[in-house]
């Protein structure tokens, strides 16, 4: 996909700079950069008029543009834009000047002197995010428009034992790969999707809880764009606040969801309530996250014939997945899918805090370096999962089926 990219830049020589690093991004097409603020706005508007698709997804916006002021002109666009992606570039880099530029709306900030990596990484991050919000918006002509995507639910057999990173990478991988994803948060009263892809934000799931009919862009209205392209869908600041989901809602937003969306990823917790229970009875694929512990272990059996007894998910029906495996342990997968009954996925995760801990107190899962263990076997499990879309040509990837080793795929029963 072409990049188009739109710099406001007023000093001859900081323009040719930017530009002449512009040109050599890949699938970049840059524009004649605009010289000051109100040649940027009337242009916006005028590209606007005629069509979401005709704005450029990315503008650079400089430090010393004027007469309006870059943060100022940031929001403004900002506020009458929204699908385009703003980043600002200064020679201030401090985190000041960076949370200022964030609550103006801007989707990132680039140093000067600039460098190509950095320059290269904002403008493709802006990108991603501003394709995202038109996804959802209902424009271009990657809109996914099929039957009903396939939802996921990530439970945890107890706390700690890893199902939200799960979650959010299963999530970023099928993002990766092209597909449209939401990826929504279930465990109403102690979230950590918004933490471990620290985002801000204003609203949640609650605010869909009490809409009999959720249109398009009542969806829209609620889901958080993040800068990879995914909607995020968060649990309420407000802990107590999540006792007003019920499993009605639940059904409702998981349908508005599935049909919006190719993937959907549900982040269940580990806390059984009518909320999660409804998304879990309606999920094609249920992930049950379990560590190699005993504890955990039992936690995953307990979870499992509950399930059962309540009519929600039969064992054979649930895919566990095990979480911080090594090779030495005493509990190997074979022996969870004896216990638990369940199917277990053909990948573990290995045990590796050291890869996940700098993401994690950063809030960047997103960062996660490609060579990081937990990361290519999160991956692996995705396209084990169909959850990722297969390159042109490539007849392996994808839902596997009637193999021992593949994970089917249930779609949700009527009600």
């Amino acid at each position: 996909m072409t990049t188009r990219i739109l710099p406001a830049v007023g000093e001859p020589d900081a323009a040719r700079s930017i530009t002449t690093l512009l040109s050599q991004l890949p699938d970049a097409e840059p524009a004649a950069p605009v010289a000051d603020s109100t040649s940027l706005l009337d242009m916006l508007a005028r590209l606007a008029s005629e069509s979401l698709d005709e704005l450029p997804e990315v503008v650079l916006v400089h430090e010393r543009i004027g007469p309006v002021p870059a943060l100022e002109l940031i929001r403004e666009v900002a506020l009458r834009f929204p699908a385009v992606g703003v980043v600002l570039v200064s020679g201030d880099a401090s985190p000041v000047l960076y949370s200022a530029a964030m609550d103006s709306g801007a989707r990132g900030l680039v140093g000067l002197p600039l460098s190509y990596e950095e320059l290269a990484q904002r403008v493709q991050a802006a990108a991603g995010w501003s394709v995202g919000v038109r996804r959802h918006l209902g424009h271009g002509g990657d809109v996914f428009s099929g039957p009903g995507g396939t939802v996921v639910t990530v439970s945890g057999a107890k706390g700690g034992v890893g199902a939200t990173v799960i979650a959010v990478q299963l999530a970023l991988a099928a993002q990766a790969s092209g597909r449209p994803v939401a990826l929504a948060d279930l465990d109403l009263q102690a979230g950590d999707i918004a933490s471990y892809l620290d985002v801000q934000f204003r609203r949640s799931i609650v605010d869909l809880a009490g809409i009999q009919d959720i249109s398009p862009r009542v969806l829209q209205d609620a889901l958080f764009a993040h800068q990879t392209g995914m909607g995020l869908l968060l649990a309420p600041a407000e802990g107590e606040r999540g006792e007003e989901v019920n499993d009605r809602a639940v059904r409702q937003i998981v349908s508005a969801l599935r049909n919006r969306h190719e993937v959907v990823i549900i982040d269940c917790g580990t806390q059984m309530n009518s909320a999660n229970a409804a998304a879990i009875e309606m999920a094609d694929i249920t992930l049950l996250v379990t560590t190699p512990d005993v504890v955990a272990v039992r936690a995953a059996k307990r979870m499992v014939r509950m399930w059962d007894r309540l009519q929600i998910r039969k064992a054979e029906e649930t895919v566990a997945v095990v979480n911080r495996h090594t090779r030495g342990t005493e509990i190997q997968p074979p022996l969870v899918e004896k216990i638990t009954g369940t199917r277990v996925s053909r990948i573990a995760v290995p045990a590796n805090f050291k890869e996940l801990q700098p993401v994690v107190d950063a809030g960047r899962m997103q960062d996660l370096e490609s060579r990081s263990t937990v990361k290519q076997a999160v991956w692996g499990l995705a396209g084990e999962l169909g959850l990722v879309r297969a390159p042109a040509g490539d007849q392996k990837q994808g839902r596997l089926r009637g193999d021992r080793g593949s994970i089917g795929v249930r779609r949700a029963r009527s009600r």
